[in-house]
């Protein structure tokens, strides 16, 4: 069994980030609710308490008892988990006297396991407005900034069982310039994991896992010619062989040319691979829906009605293949209160009962980039892995408002003489995500003689590691002068193009 490290999630919005730092270190780790019970069964080593848009001073605020989880493994709390540590052992906990938010330095570390490499002055990035203003006789200051008496904090030797630390910035974020080398000093030194967490290791447990919860059934699965569902399907035919049968539905908000080209790229991975027109379905179930959520539920539930038509053709299919990867999830499901629900993903959220299907998904606990290793260790073309992520629900949300043929067809032109621009001038590959969306707005404009009222482009474009954080792409400003100038001379319908400047967060990478 893998070495765990657990983070228990009082809904900060870089969770994702520490997640993501500890598995870089080929360490295994999962995010869970703080408000669910460990099962200290499962291997764990370790426990990172998250930040939180609570304050530890709130009525309802989260309060595990800390003291009892480090009885059983190390603690590292992490700004509202710090704050938590500090008051739960008697210390005093309030507010600052300005909020903190942004870089700070490191002063005065004690030599201590947690400092291990790390220099006085070091960056460090802070996100607060509760500080700890005394400590506990039981708990030792390691390190402060000029502004913050107790940046970091440990137990003292034989207060708990396993050692304990508090830390009032955020590691797992980039400004942090030495964040991942505490990290590794917590996962690795402290807690001593063992680095075994890779893609071999990962292909070869998911294989068994499905061979042990299919056995002799049928999976359906719904392939969308992205990176996840492809990667999904490549591991439970390794697993099952010829009882998966892959389904490809043209909803009529793929990416030009995508249905053709997608199902030719099955037949050279040799999937058995089913693809259904229902482009009129889909625009006559969306027709006058303008509502975001609504449209995400409207395209998911067709996608499970037809899954759920094909199925029925075949034998004793009694599962449902989805390429569901982690931030999916933890976007989908509140973490009971401390966190947002930012939006729901047509395969997770709100799947209907009367889908009489067992999920197989067995990307579940991944993020993106590591899917894209699993993909690389299982030999997958580049041309899968190498596609820019795009949304479950399609262009159906990126036209905003109301979706018809007639807008899908002009944003189809206009997001394919986007990117081909990109690749055409080697910016593809520099983006993490890039795609036009078509605006309710429509503007006057004037083309040769004539007076136009005619629709707008936002184009959008991000750097990413994981898409949990993004920044938006520093196009050259010639490369958008040839964009814009192409769509509105070969696209009817659009007189006018935009650039979307904002970050995630606070903008999330689709507008709707």
């Amino acid at each position: 069994m893998l070495d765990k490290i657990l983070i228990l999630d009082f809904g900060s919005q870089y969770t994702q980030l520490i997640a993501r730092s500890i598995r870089e270190l080929n360490v295994y780790c999962e995010i869970q609710p703080c408000t669910k019970p460990i099962d200290y069964s499962s291997a764990i080593k370790g426990v990172i308490l998250s930040g939180s848009p609570y304050s530890v001073n709130d009525e309802f605020a989260p309060k595990p008892d800390v003291l009892a989880i480090a009885s059983k493994v190390p603690v590292l709390g992490v700004c509202y988990g710090a704050q938590l540590i500090a008051q739960s052992t008697g210390g005093v906990v309030g507010k600052s006297a300005h909020r903190e938010y942004g870089r700070a330095h490191l002063d005065n570390i004690v030599s201590d396991p947690l400092f291990a490499a790390i220099e006085n002055g070091s960056q460090v990035w802070m996100s607060h407005s509760d500080s700890v203003k005394e400590l506990a006789a039981s708990l030792t200051c390691i390190a402060t900034t000029a502004s913050i008496p107790v940046a970091a904090f440990k137990a003292a030797e034989g207060f708990t069982p396993y050692p304990m630390y508090g830390i009032q910035f955020h590691p797992e974020v980039t400004h942090s310039e030495q964040g991942k080398q505490l990290i590794k000093n917590f996962v690795v030194g402290i807690c001593a994991c063992q680095q075994n967490w890779t893609p071999d290791g990962f292909i070869e447990s998911t294989v068994a896992a499905i061979k042990k919860q299919v056995g002799n059934g049928k999976v359906v699965m719904a392939l969308s010619g992205g990176v996840d569902s492809t990667v999904a399907a490549t591991l439970i035919q390794r697993a099952i062989g010829d009882n998966l049968y892959c389904i490809f539905v043209d909803n009529g908000l793929l990416r030009k040319d995508e249905f053709t080209q997608v199902l030719e790229g099955y037949k050279q991975l040799h999937l058995n691979t089913k693809g259904i027109d229902a482009r009129h379905r889909f625009y006559t179930a969306l027709a006058g829906e303008s509502d975001p959520e609504k449209k995400r539920k409207i395209i998911g539930g067709l996608f499970i009605d037809i899954f759920q038509e094909e199925a029925q053709h075949l034998n004793d299919v009694s599962f449902l293949g989805q390429g569901t990867i982690y931030p999916d999830v933890i976007e989908s499901v509140s973490v009971n209160g401390p966190s947002v629900t930012i939006k729901s993903h047509h395969n997770v959220g709100g799947l209907p009962e009367k889908m009489h299907l067992q999920l197989v998904e067995p990307l579940r606990l991944l993020f993106k980039d590591e899917v894209r290793r699993i993909g690389r260790a299982l030999g997958i073309d580049e041309l899968f892995l190498s596609r820019h992520p795009f949304p479950g629900p399609g262009l159906g949300i990126r036209i905003l408002g109301a979706v018809s043929e007639e807008k899908a067809l002009m944003l189809q032109e206009a997001d394919a003489i986007y990117i081909n621009t990109l690749k055409e001038f080697g910016w593809y590959d520099k983006v993490w995500q890039a795609g036009a969306i078509l605006l309710p707005v429509q503007s006057v404009g004037v083309m040769g003689d004539e007076r136009t009222y005619e629709f707008t482009i936002a184009l959008r474009a991000v750097t990413s590691v994981d898409g949990m954080t993004a920044d938006w792409a520093h196009l050259p400003y010639d490369l958008l002068a040839q964009i814009s100038n192409n769509i509105i001379n070969r696209v009817k319908g659009i007189n006018r193009v935009v650039y979307d400047i904002s970050s995630k967060p606070p903008a999330t990478i689709e507008w709707e």
